[in-house]
């Protein structure tokens, strides 16, 4: 008992739990589409054994890993592996669109398909998850990664809608997420036994594992997935730029306004956009001439998740998440009385609310925002800012 008194293992269940979530968000998508067609009584059921199996494989697969830890030069690998993970993480996802598995309405289909994505989709899980026992754990990681995990799942099954809104809500925790993957890698790869041990392949010049060593190689970890990270969203970004729209503030006064579109996610900071373009309206020559578009951009799901359900179920997650997202909205403005459409878009949010808004010939983009000042935003890359960089039509945010 007296690991659980140390402030290390404390240290390492926050990293297992914090991986376990970032990279098991698509675990958690795989399972409620797998179960949505169990009748009602047996979806608890079909939601209990896949995430039972799912532990066990996951224990077992982490337990081979922490023993494979101890091969020279295989933490090295491992770290290299996890910055690309990191940096992925960072990255907008792409759904591949080559699902052939349906989510099944027998008990068992679901189980077993919970199950088999699980093992398919748990690599990254593993090996994150290895890494920062190991690095933490000492002589009780075993136990440590049965803890972290047992906690983490059912985080992760229960409370998975709620994951994904905080994440799609604070980019911040994706980012730090990424964060410590790179933290992990950089420790992992100062403490592989060929590099420290002088009795592992002795010919090789070795360096001293000490603490100042360690924190310094994840720091530089940490800072490598961000920068490239950053990097290769904004050279994508740059190569996915619409052309400049030839509407610009000084050229479109606000009394000629004739579309505004308004992104919606369902926080209180869109409502509060919604709020301001009706009382901009007031403003306008013939506020009966304006037409709203609210429009809400889901989050692909990964390729992972699109192999092991079909695409027609994936659709009707996106669509019911974007419902349910842009039901306040719309009811403010049906009550307004004001013309308006509704949009719903699977992608990169900011870049895709340019986009929309140069297809529909909008005059003007308003955003609720969370108030991350202009350098933190551009750092962390705020939809907000993506979107400002994109659009080429002005864009007003709102706190």
């Amino acid at each position: 008992m007296e690991m659980f008194m140390t402030t290390e293992f404390w240290i390492a269940v926050g990293q297992i739990i914090m991986i376990d979530i970032l990279l098991g968000g698509d675990n958690a998508v795989v399972i409620a589409l797998a179960c949505r067609k169990l009748p009602p009584k047996q979806r608890t059921q079909g939601i209990l054994w896949g995430t039972a199996g799912a532990i066990v494989l996951r224990i077992v697969l982490i337990f081979f890993a922490l023993q494979l830890l101890a091969i020279p030069f295989l933490k090295v690998v491992g770290a290299i592996l996890l910055l690309w993970i990191g940096v992925k993480l960072l990255m907008p996802e792409h759904e591949e669109g080559h699902a052939n598995i349906e989510g099944s309405d027998r008990l068992w289909g679901a189980v077993k398909t919970v199950i088999v994505a699980d093992f398919v989709m748990s690599v990254d899980n593993v090996i994150a998850i290895a890494g920062a026992a190991e690095a933490t754990g000492g002589d009780h990681s075993m136990a440590l990664v049965i803890f972290g995990v047992l906690i983490s799942i059912p985080i992760i099954v229960w409370g998975s809608q709620m994951v994904i809104k905080l994440m799609d809500r604070f980019p911040l925790i994706i980012t730090l997420g990424g964060m410590l993957l790179g933290w992990i890698a950089g420790t992992m790869i100062v403490t592989d036994p060929a590099l420290i041990n002088p009795e592992v392949m002795p010919q090789m010049p070795k360096i001293a594992a000490t603490d100042a060593i360690r924190y310094g190689a994840g720091v530089a970890g940490a800072l490598l997935v961000l920068l490239v990270g950053k990097w290769l969203v904004s050279r994508r970004g740059a190569a996915a730029k619409p052309a400049p729209s030839a509407i610009t503030a000084a050229a479109q006064p606000s009394g000629l306004m004739r579309s505004v579109l308004v992104a919606v996610d369902g926080s209180e900071a869109s409502q509060k956009a919604v709020q301001h373009v009706l009382a901009l309206r007031q403003e306008l020559r013939d506020p009966s001439a304006l037409v709203l578009h609210l429009l809400n951009v889901q989050l692909p799901v990964s390729g992972d998740v699109s192999a092991f359900i079909a695409s027609k179920s994936i659709q009707e997650y996106h669509q019911e998440r974007a419902d349910e997202a842009l039901a306040p909205a719309k009811a403010l403005v049906e009550s307004s009385g004001i013309a308006h459409q509704v949009h719903q878009r699977v992608g990169s949010p900011g870049q895709t609310i340019a986009e929309v808004a140069q297809a529909q010939g909008c005059d003007l983009i308003v955003m609720g925002t969370r108030g991350l000042g202009s350098s933190t935003a551009a750092l962390l890359g705020s939809v907000a800012q993506i979107a400002i960089e994109h659009a080429g039509v002005p864009v007003t945010l709102v706190k």
